[in-house]
């Protein structure tokens, strides 16, 4: 039987992920294998440029703070896993996305986004999206459109205004 030091150490664990998975908006499970230490420091500078981060944790361990979460990504966890977290919804799919394209060794799993549990093909459907960032460019962009609209039209009244008197 384990020691009770390493029961500690092990629940001292659980209730890290725990904290991390609450914390995050997104996490997401994927496949490491095969990646090599200087690509692995390559995607933890990645995902820090967009505020997430990756983490290796035993599946064992993941699995019970998964469970005593209520979340059920059991069949993300065959296989060594990685997870990675972040407080924006999209940006550590993307950034991930982005990375496997050049590095066909990581594969991603499954994830949790906003609370709704996304496999595969819907984390693929999710990188496809534009940052935060290029979303509120598009809005603002749209908006100065029809501000624009509405200064000329009224400038058009106005004239017509000015004629008709």
């Amino acid at each position: 039987m384990a020691s009770e030091r390493a029961l500690k150490e092990k629940q001292r664990i659980i209730d890290e992920i725990k904290e991390r998975v609450q914390s995050a908006k997104t996490i997401v499970l994927f496949d490491y294998r095969g990646i090599t230490d200087s690509e692995a420091k390559e995607l933890r500078v990645k995902l820090r440029e967009s505020n997430s981060d990756y983490k290796v944790y035993k599946n064992t361990l993941m699995a019970r703070a998964f469970n005593e979460l209520g979340i059920d990504l059991n069949e993300g966890l065959t296989g060594p896993s990685a997870f990675a977290f972040g407080e924006d919804q999209i940006a550590p799919i993307k950034t991930l996305s982005e990375f496997a394209k050049n590095h066909s060794a990581l594969v991603l799993k499954v994830g949790i986004v906003d609370g709704e549990k996304a496999d595969q093909a819907k984390l693929v459907e999710y990188a496809k999206l534009p940052s935060r960032d290029q979303l509120l460019t598009m809005l603002a962009g749209g908006m100065i459109g029809l501000v624009k609209d509405l200064s000329i039209c009224l400038d058009l009244y106005s004239k017509q205004k000015e004629e008709n008197e």
